[in-house]
C-alpha cells in the first residue's frame, strides 16, 4: 500500500530533477558571459542532482544503493562551489563578463596589484642588455 506512493514521489523527484538539469543546460547556453553561466551551472544542477539521487532512492529503497549514492552527493556539494569560484576567476581574468552587471567589483584591486607584481618579475627576470 505505501509503495505506490513512494514510486509517485520518486517519480516527481525525477521529474523535477530532469527539469532542473534541462534548465541548468539551457542557462549555459543563452546566459551572456562566464559569471552569469557559473550561477546556472552550480545551483539549478546541484538541486537537480539531488532530486534524481532522492528519486534514485526511493525507487531502489534500499541502504546499499543509498550508501552509494550519499558520497556522489557529498562530492558535488564539495566540488561545485569550488570549481564555480575557479570558472569565475578565469572568467573575469579573460574578461569575459559584463562590467556594467556587477554591482560591487571586489577583484579588480587584487587582479591590477597581481598584474604589476608580474611586469616587474618578468622586468627584473629579463637580462640587462646596456
Amino acid at each position: 500500500m505505501f509503495e505506490p506512493v513512494l514510486d509517485v514521489i520518486a517519480a516527481v523527484c525525477l521529474l523535477l530533477g530532469a527539469l532542473l538539469s534541462a534548465a541548468a543546460g539551457v542557462g549555459l547556453l543563452r546566459f551572456p558571459d562566464a559569471l552569469s553561466r557559473m550561477h546556472a551551472a552550480s545551483k539549478p544542477q546541484i538541486l537537480g542532482l539531488v532530486l534524481v539521487l532522492a528519486a534514485i532512492a526511493l525507487t531502489a529503497r534500499s541502504w546499499s544503493t543509498v550508501l552509494v549514492l550519499v558520497p556522489v552527493l557529498l562530492f558535488q556539494l564539495l566540488t561545485v562551489p569550488i570549481s564555480a569560484h575557479m570558472i569565475g576567476r578565469a572568467g573575469y581574468r579573460t574578461g569575459n563578463f559584463r562590467r556594467e552587471l556587477l554591482l560591487v567589483d571586489e577583484l579588480e584591486e587584487a587582479v591590477e596589484r597581481a598584474s604589476v607584481e608580474q611586469s616587474e618579475e618578468r622586468r627584473r627576470a629579463e637580462p640587462d642588455d646596456r
